[in-house]
């Protein structure tokens, strides 16, 4: 299966989810914001929320600064 990363495509095995492929990108424990379609995904969420072939997804990281 493929999704769409940041505007790239990202293989990917069949039934992830938003929490696997946080953790697959290193980045489960950082603050960040994770649009699945378009749609803003609360963290609550992500292990439930299973990606499909030709999902579209941005994650965007926050970082505190002055």
């Amino acid at each position: 299966m493929n999704v769409i990363l940041n505007g790239n495509n990202h293989p990917l095995p069949e039934d992830k989810t938003v929490t696997g492929l946080l953790i697959e990108l290193g980045l489960a424990d950082k603050p960040l914001v994770v649009e699945h379609n378009k749609v803003a995904t609360f963290p609550r969420d992500y292990d439930s929320t299973v990606l499909k072939d030709n999902d579209s997804l941005e994650i965007i990281t926050i970082a505190a600064g002055g």
